[in-house]
């Protein structure tokens, strides 16, 4: 115990030690912005993927809404070539 407050007690003890936890501080803090990097990346990627897939429903009710209501319906469009 005599030589943990021999170094406490020493001046220059007592910087490096500021220094250290001062490096630390910093490293986890950068440790901490690239995790928050990552993790908004993964978010944009799942916004995106969900945008496309939202537009691909889209379409597809659209092509459900134009399609013809029987069968005399599709035969018209066919004789019409507006398939």
């Amino acid at each position: 115990m005599g030589w943990a407050t021999a170094i406490l007690t020493s001046g220059l003890a007592r910087k490096v030690l500021g220094l250290l936890l001062a490096a630390a501080m910093v490293a986890l803090f950068l440790i901490n912005l690239r995790r928050t990097g990552e993790r908004v990346g993964r978010a944009a990627e799942r916004l995106n993927a969900r945008e496309r897939n939202d537009a691909i429903h889209r379409q597809m009710l659209d092509a459900a809404g134009r399609r013809p209501a029987d069968r005399d319906a599709l035969v018209g469009r066919l004789r019409d070539g507006r398939f």
